[in-house]
């Protein structure tokens, strides 16, 4: 059995990560700053900041760990510069330092994202970037940091696309909420595909490539996502019907663009999580499919379709609005 150390364990797709491998019989370790999302992994967590460098090296050899997944990260776009993400760049930078005082890791892998490059921008190679926000360029700054450190351990990064499911949070969650209460609309005509990721099938794809069973994805930078890309209307739609929600309705585009202008203006006021701003909807509108080739010739089919991860998510979601 593995000793597991998953930096950012109380996140989305960490949260899910622990349970995989502690319902597996793996020792885990979850080294965050904020409790596990999950109550029931209390015994698995440890407060650490990844920029506090003594104390994660201090706890880290600690524990001697024999794969880690360093997932911890600030993850949102409200962040004004690049000094705002400080956790993912001096936080790589701890970790990797942490890593090289410690010699029973076996295995690494470092989570970055598909914001490395802006939406609908097509990267000509693994350092090809194009990023429109300060988070994307502090994640930039991070596999650079990484692909640079000369680790003596084999590692792989990995981009999280667009991750949903059970755990999750903004913008996702909200998604689902907005539908289950009837308020979801959509744009006319509108027929956009992309790469998005179930994150039961990403927790799949990730014990797969920390198994090793060969070495074609070490060194690599991969995006993290389901195969099939999905359309949004068609998962909307799938969403409605597994909540039995109000039927789906499509609006012109015009009315969407009211709605961003507005949403743009609430959060310049301070209201950090408008239904509606420029960038979620140039998101709506930006068909984004990345290349998975690679991924599903190292992993194999993945577990759940589309329609079955939204079964599980709103048997979830269910459950959580229950409580």
């Amino acid at each position: 059995m593995s000793r597991v150390l998953i930096t950012g364990g109380s996140g989305f797709i960490g949260t899910n990560l622990v349970e995989h491998y502690a319902s597996n019989g793996h020792e885990v370790f979850n080294l965050d700053n904020v409790k596990p999302r999950n109550l029931d992994h209390m015994n698995y967590w440890h407060s650490v900041d990844i920029l506090d460098m003594a104390a994660l090296c201090l706890l880290t050899k600690k524990l001697e760990p024999t794969l880690v997944f360093h997932l911890a990260a600030r993850t949102d776009l409200n962040g004004s510069d690049i000094s705002d993400y400080a956790a993912n760049i001096a936080g790589v930078q701890n970790v990797i330092e942490a890593l090289k005082q410690i010699e029973t890791v076996q295995f690494v892998v470092f989570a970055s994202s598909m914001l490395v490059c802006r939406l609908g921008y097509h990267p000509l190679s693994d350092i090809d970037y194009c990023p429109d926000t300060s988070y994307g360029k502090s994640k930039v700054m991070g596999e650079n940091i990484v692909r640079g450190a000369e680790l003596n351990v084999p590692w792989t990064i990995v981009r999280p696309t667009s991750m949903w499911g059970p755990w999750f949070g903004v913008p996702y969650r909200s998604f689902f909420d907005i539908i289950r209460k009837g308020l979801y609309v959509h744009p006319l005509g509108l027929r956009v595909k992309r790469s998005y990721g179930f994150v039961y099938n990403a927790v799949y794809q990730l014990q797969h490539i920390a198994k090793m069973h060969d070495d074609s994805l070490v060194g690599e930078t991969i995006y993290l996502a389901d195969y099939k890309p999905v359309e949004l209307k068609t998962w909307a739609v799938t969403i409605q019907q597994a909540l039995g929600a109000g039927v789906i309705r499509e609006v012109p585009y015009w009315i969407f663009k009211i709605g961003a202008w507005i949403g743009d203006v609430a959060k310049q006021l301070g209201f950090s999580n408008p239904p509606m701003s420029s960038f979620r909807l140039k998101n709506m509108l930006t068909e984004t499919i990345h290349n998975t080739d690679k991924l599903k010739s190292y992993c194999g089919d993945t577990p759940y379709s589309m329609r079955e991860g939204v079964l599980i998510t709103c048997e979830w979601l269910n459950h959580d609005v229950q409580k």
